[in-house]
Order: C-alpha cells, then structure tokens, then sequence
C-alpha cells in the first residue's frame, strides 16, 4: 500500500487477503462481496465490504474511512445497514450490524455520535504498524459484543411491540 493510502487501496487490500481480514473478524464470518450495489429509490449506494455472520444469523457490513472518525460516518453507515435490512435480509434474519473501521477515533465523540442511532453500529481504529497487508491490524469489537448487542436491539423491538 502507498504511504497516503485511500479507502478503496484499503478495500482492495483487505479483499485480497480475505482469509486472513475473516480470522481477525472472528469465527462465523462470511464474505458476501465488495462494494454491493444497493438500490435505494433512484439510487445505487456500494457499501465498502458485506458479510453475512452464520452463527448471528444477521448480515455485517463494514465501512472504511481512512480519516479520522467524523459522526457523520454514523449516518451513511446507518443507511446501508437499513438498506441491507429492506433489501437483502430474509425472513429469520436477524437485524443487520455495522462496523465502522476508521483511521482514529476520539472516544468521546464516538460516543456521543452513537448514543444519536438505535442501530448496532461498532467503531473501531484501524492500526497499520507498517505499510503491508501481511500487518493490518483492526480492533473489531468481540463476537460476544456483536452478539450482546443483537439482543439488546431484539429485545427493544419486543418491548416497542
């Protein structure tokens, strides 16, 4: 990867190396595509990375930014994951997640920008020790926090009903 690297050369990056970006991801991840067109209305929107996690039953996608975390990011991540629920999600699926890979975070607006959804939305930094696939290192939230927050989302879903 080049020193000033864009998102798209750190999609291609990690689609490369597929195997390896699933055993960071943790056990039951599957990759679904890059950059799946979604139409919305009379719009197309290309989610960076879908994956499907077998276990959760629930679809996952991933955004990049290769900036600092800006809230903003929420809301476009916001809309792929109610996209993915109108469009892909099956009956017995459950509700989509989001994580958001960006190159840093401050934990407080982070925070703040997630307590403004409702959506199961992790926020993770991006650590490259140095300029190589082989040492792209993401701090993705656990499986059990994924988990954690599924049901916190199903279960708010009964309550409203």
């Amino acid at each position: 990867m080049t020193k000033d690297f864009q998102e798209l050369e750190l999609e291609k990056v990690l689609t490369q190396n597929i195997t390896r970006f699933l055993l960071e991801l943790g056990k039951g991840f599957a990759f679904v595509g890059r950059q799946m067109p979604l139409e919305v209305g009379d719009e197309t929107i290309y989610p960076d990375l879908l994956f499907y996690h077998l276990e959760l039953r629930c679809y996952c996608v991933i955004e990049l930014k290769v900036q600092k975390f800006k809230p903003e990011f929420i809301g476009q991540l916001g809309t792929y994951i109610s996209a993915v629920n109108h469009l892909k999600c099956k009956p017995g699926d459950n509700p989509t997640i989001g994580l958001l890979i960006c190159k840093t975070k401050k934990q407080v607006m982070a925070q703040y920008a997630l307590e403004s959804t409702n959506q199961p939305i992790g926020i993770s930094e991006c650590k490259l020790s140095k300029l190589i696939p082989e040492d792209i290192k993401s701090q993705l939230p656990s499986i059990e926090e994924i988990e954690e927050q599924v049901k916190r989302i199903q279960g708010k879903k009964k309550e409203e009903r």
